[in-house]
């Protein structure tokens, strides 16, 4: 080898593991550019760009991100000053380390948008020595606006580099048995330090547009799925899926998680629980709009009492099965 030759690194692997993202701190200008972002993304807006950015510019991102920044401030971790994604996602990627890492085995984490960002880590672990890297999806149930958008990243981040490493992508584990029994756990353990019985339990998932859905998006069938199989698992309480966070005027996955919350009382039930199955960490969407907003929206209806199932997060739960899905691939 010629002494002035670059110093090449190899023979290892690197696990990349990719959560949707977070701004870097609620202030407007931070969320404006977590948003912009995040709003851009084709397969998140599938309207025509040329119309899109001029709306997005001019309207959205003048209005929306003083109500994000205060829907964030709500939640946001002061002690360590970083929204509870980032926290949580950090966390499982340092546990998933402590359970598989070695000389041959670099475990990381991502954001699709926002940071750390899936180029600045990809580039690291090449950097490293990882001729081959695993990216693990923090979406359980498939999506073209999660799942697909996070795969266009990576190849776009490899077009940048010279020597390329091998890629693998974990799918969706919506059934996935370690995933539906992590999930009944989290249920029994929440049942347990209740002092009241539930009527109903919720399983809220992230909407998305109907029109995705007609146009052939799988995602509204692994939800289904994964309620159906939390079913079959466990029958002391009712579990009915529903859909949140729809954004714009149009139609989106039905029934709606916040017309549900407030038609639920006048039914009789008044004592709710609530999951969402769909999010890999507590965040906005569910400390705030599940937790404080859909809470406020069910005890103003009528109803009693109401309690929010934390996501699986850091448990031990989840990280055996970080496990058992990266093992297959390394």
């Amino acid at each position: 080898m010629q002494k002035d030759h670059p110093e090449v690194k190899f023979g290892k692997t690197g696990v990349l593991l990719i959560n949707l993202g977070t701004p870097d701190s609620t202030s407007w200008w931070d969320i404006r550019k977590y948003l912009k972002e995040f709003l851009s993304d084709r397969r998140v807006i599938e309207v025509n760009p040329v119309l899109w950015q001029i709306i997005l510019n001019l309207f959205i991102l003048t209005f929306r991100p003083s109500k994000t920044a205060h829907a964030y401030k709500k939640i946001w971790r002061k002690e360590s000053n970083e929204s509870p994604l980032l926290y949580f996602t950090r966390n499982q990627a340092e546990r998933l380390k402590d359970k598989i890492s070695n000389e041959k085995i670099i475990v990381d984490f991502a954001m699709r948008y926002g940071n750390p960002s899936i180029r600045s880590k990809l580039v690291h672990l090449k950097s490293v020595g990882c001729e081959n890297i695993v990216i693990l999806p923090l979406y359980p149930q498939y999506a073209a606006a999660t799942t697909a958008t996070v795969c266009d990243e990576v190849y776009r981040s490899l077009m940048g580099m010279r020597w390329q490493p091998s890629l693998q992508v974990i799918p969706h584990y919506e059934s996935e048995p370690i995933y539906i029994d992590a999930l009944i756990k989290s249920i029994k353990r929440k049942l347990d330090s209740l002092k009241w019985k539930p009527d109903l339990i919720i399983s809220s998932y992230h909407g998305i547009p109907k029109k995705y859905f007609d146009k052939g998006d799988p995602y509204h069938c692994y939800c289904h799925k994964t309620t159906r199989l939390m079913k079959e698992s466990f029958n002391e309480v009712d579990i009915r899926t529903t859909f949140q966070s729809r954004f714009g005027p149009q139609e989106w996955l039905t029934p709606y998680t916040d017309k549900t919350f407030e038609r639920l009382p006048g039914e009789g039930v008044k004592n709710l629980l609530v999951i969402c199955p769909g999010f890999a960490s507590d965040c906005v969407e569910t400390l705030e709009e599940i937790d404080i907003q859909g809470r406020e929206t069910f005890i103003e209806n009528g109803g009693k009492n109401f309690d929010l199932i934390p996501c699986l997060n850091d448990n031990s739960d989840h990280i055996n099965l970080f496990v058992k899905l990266v093992k297959k691939y390394i």
